[in-house]
């Protein structure tokens, strides 16, 4: 297939969509509403109720606040294509969506880390939690996640504009990420292919298997308490973590690790939209359902809107 030179200036077409767009506008609508929705509201409670001012919540809300730019950088965008079936997205627009969602990605793989962490200290060395757990340290913490995240993928976003595409020019997905870009790509990926691995490798597999190693001892640590209130306590504070980053870290790490470039896509979509769209609905959800002190919070904060209508 003949390539294209000036790749700057040509559009690539999205694949992903190949039918019922108005049941699929319809759901991508509902799901960003929610997701923005729910976000928004743990991010407001936390910052507002001053018995949530503890490092756990402050990490939980800037998960929130990055669950709302990750879910930001590709739903509209998809809404917009399913509305008015136009697959088509300019190369700025793509990589420009590319850079964000790999950048947002991936400080989510180590902020899931940093919280696995907070957890670890919380359970298994209580006494030194607010000495190691301080408001500075987990600034730097957050900090280094953000910048972390947003550095990896300006490498991943160089490399891959770098290549020469086919005159099709499509792209085998519902937005622009790093496999399905080199899977579009007519030259060698593999120099790109190698730099996805090991970046993957780095921040993608490590911080989970950090995050399975402290929650071996968190668990070997609840399994001590001889209180069967206080072991369901730690448990339920703990669990709807630990579902989260197993959803989140599996699906990410196959998408960017498992498949190789030519491979059906299929699966590989499927992943991406479990971790990049169903992670953020559902965190609001797990942490609203199952923490009781988040629930209080909420309530208090209607009972006073409502004293002062």
């Amino acid at each position: 297939m003949a390539l294209i030179n000036q790749t700057y200036f040509c559009d690539f077409i999205l694949l992903g969509y190949s039918g019922g767009q108005v049941f699929l506008s319809f759901l991508i609508l509902t799901i960003y509403t929610m997701i923005l929705l729910g976000n928004f509201i743990i991010f407001s409670v936390i910052r507002i109720d001053n018995h949530l001012q503890t490092p756990m919540y402050f990490f939980l809300s800037y998960l929130s606040i990055l669950d709302i730019c990750y879910s930001t950088v590709t739903l509209p965008s998809m809404l917009v294509n399913a509305i008015t079936g136009n697959r088509r997205i300019s190369f700025n627009r793509c990589f420009t969506q590319l850079y964000f969602f790999v950048s947002l990605g991936g400080s989510e793989c180590l902020l899931l880390a940093a919280m696995a962490y907070d957890r670890y200290v919380a359970i298994c060395n209580p006494l030194y939690y607010p000495v190691i757990m301080n408001k500075k340290f987990c600034s730097y913490l957050v900090g280094a996640c953000w910048f972390s995240g947003f550095l990896n993928s300006v490498l991943h976003t160089l490399m891959t504009s770098k290549l020469n595409f086919c005159e099709a020019r499509h792209v085998n997905h519902f937005f622009c990420d790093v496999p399905a870009m080199l899977n579009a790509a007519c030259t060698d990926t593999r120099t790109s292919q190698l730099l996805l691995y090991i970046v993957s490798v780095f921040l993608g597999m490590t911080p989970f298997v950090f995050v399975i190693a402290s929650y071996v001892q968190i668990i070997s640590s609840i399994l001590k308490i001889q209180s069967s209130i206080g072991r369901k306590k730690a448990f339920s504070t703990c669990s709807s973590h630990l579902i989260v980053v197993t959803v989140f870290y599996v699906t990410a790490n196959f998408n960017y690790i498992g498949p190789a470039p030519g491979d059906s896509f299929d699966i590989v979509k499927l992943s991406s939209v479990l971790y990049s769209v169903l992670t953020p609905l559902f965190n609001p959800v797990i942490y609203c359902l199952r923490n009781q002190e988040v629930r209080r919070a909420l309530v208090k904060a209607l009972s006073w809107k409502d004293h002062f209508k």
